[in-house]
């Protein structure tokens, strides 16, 4: 397809490409929605209760306007900043989000070949479709994080984050807001469930080699002990989640799922973080995920946490809570500095990239056009979602008279009243 304008690509080096049927993230979505059953399509796009959190996190952009400068030299742009050690085309990062074989055959493969392609840092989820390892194959050497649930029963959890150590990923991100699981509506109706020909591939993995290596010691166990293990799993094929029976709380049992292992009551400051940073080491930053409080921001730092991110879990979670935009001041004026603080939720525009920057944000993650883009072309669809926003962005600070991801601040935006009339932040 031969370019159709003469606006530069992501580096500068000539005309961009355009997919003349899908120009936008919004053209993306429709596009997508015809290429997902309505299960899988309301498994993704839904969010908690009456879906209020996650409409605003994407209309709490609205609020702000830009106030461009002009006359100013922008013949030089460069949207890129450092991340988890790698230069990143742009400051946003592909989010977590779990079960992406539901959207492609390839899965999270695909997006780690777009991820990798484009060069922007992928968040993988506990919950995916595909291996730690696979994914970490297919993306070298980009880089790569691993979205963590911490269970009840911390062994699968430990499991984990040594298996992501070994493949190379730079950094766990702690999910915090998941101490029980948002009421989410159409999955009731729909009696969701993950098709049998897939798996949740992290943890059959686990359960599958679990018992073959010791992985503490490196050391394989006898034979005796793997058939053992095997007819313990036959046993527990029925998976249970962690509830109270009145008298007591009883912990998940059986395989893992997301439905059944993924809310924990008992995490805690105290307790959680100090075993995960453990767990970690050196070779893994240890960041948390949920965070939408000055309170709980300045208990992060207390804590010794690497970064935070804030987050409402894409407006799965708790329904009326603040979206993540409107979070976001408070948690930067309260980290002051001390760690990174990057930002999910609602973001649909290269301009939205450029809003949540000047709130104060160091990074930006996307979730759902990464979706849809997998939806309509696989890893191309990826790319094609990554780049809309790359040249959106792009153009964004060109427009606006800046020509470093430094330079973009308070000064740049105003905040629309109720009446229509612009403030100054």
């Amino acid at each position: 397809m031969p370019p159709t304008n003469n606006s530069p690509s992501k580096k500068g080096k000539g005309p961009t490409t355009h997919d003349l049927q899908c120009l936008t993230i919004r053209e993306l979505e429709l596009l997508a929605r015809d290429r997902m059953d309505k299960q899988t399509r309301d498994y993704y796009n839904e969010g908690a209760d009456d879906n209020s959190t996650l409409s605003e996190n994407s209309s709490a952009f609205a609020k702000y306007r830009i106030r461009p400068r002009v006359l100013r030299d922008i013949s030089d742009i460069d949207p890129s900043v450092s991340v988890f050690g790698q230069r990143n085309t742009l400051p946003l990062g592909v989010a977590p989000t779990a079960m992406q074989r539901l959207a492609h055959t390839d899965g999270e493969v695909a997006t780690a070949r777009a991820c990798r392609d484009m060069g922007v840092v992928m968040g993988l989820s506990s919950f995916s479709t595909c291996t730690l390892e696979d994914v970490a194959d297919n993306s070298r050497p980009n880089a790569n994080v691993l979205q963590l649930y911490l269970f009840e029963d911390r062994e699968h959890s430990r499991k984990l984050i040594a298996r992501a150590k070994k493949a190379g990923f730079k950094a766990v991100l702690l999910t915090v807001d998941t101490p029980m699981l948002g009421r989410r509506n159409l999955e009731i109706r729909n009696q969701f469930k993950l098709p049998s020909h897939l798996k949740v591939a992290n943890f059959r993995a686990q359960e599958e080699d679990g018992d073959a290596l010791d992985e503490e010691h490196g050391e394989a166990r006898p034979k005796q002990n793997q058939n053992q293990g095997r007819k313990k799993r036959q046993k527990q094929s029925e998976s249970v989640a962690g509830h109270h029976d009145g008298e007591k709380w009883v912990s998940p049992s059986g395989p893992v799922t997301f439905h059944t292992h993924a809310a924990n009551p008992k995490l805690s400051w105290e307790e959680s973080i100090p075993w995960l940073k453990e767990q970690c080491g050196d070779e893994m930053q240890v960041w948390v995920k949920g965070v939408a409080t000055a309170e709980d921001a300045l208990l992060s730092i207390q804590h010794g946490v690497d970064g935070i991110v804030v987050s409402n879990h894409g407006g799965r979670q708790l329904n009326g809570a603040l979206a993540t935009l409107d979070a976001l001041p408070e948690v930067v004026q309260a980290v002051g500095g001390k760690v990174p603080v990057h930002v999910d939720g609602g973001v649909r525009h290269g301009t939205d990239i450029f809003k949540a920057l000047a709130l104060g944000a160091d990074f930006v993650w996307i979730g759902r056009p990464v979706l849809w883009g997998l939806a309509y072309k696989g890893d191309e669809g990826v790319k094609l979602c990554l780049r809309l926003l790359i040249d959106e962005f792009r153009l964004c600070m060109g427009l606006a008279g800046v020509t470093k991801v430094s330079e973009i601040g308070r000064d740049y935006l105003v905040r629309m009243s109720r009446d229509g009339l612009p403030s100054r932040l």
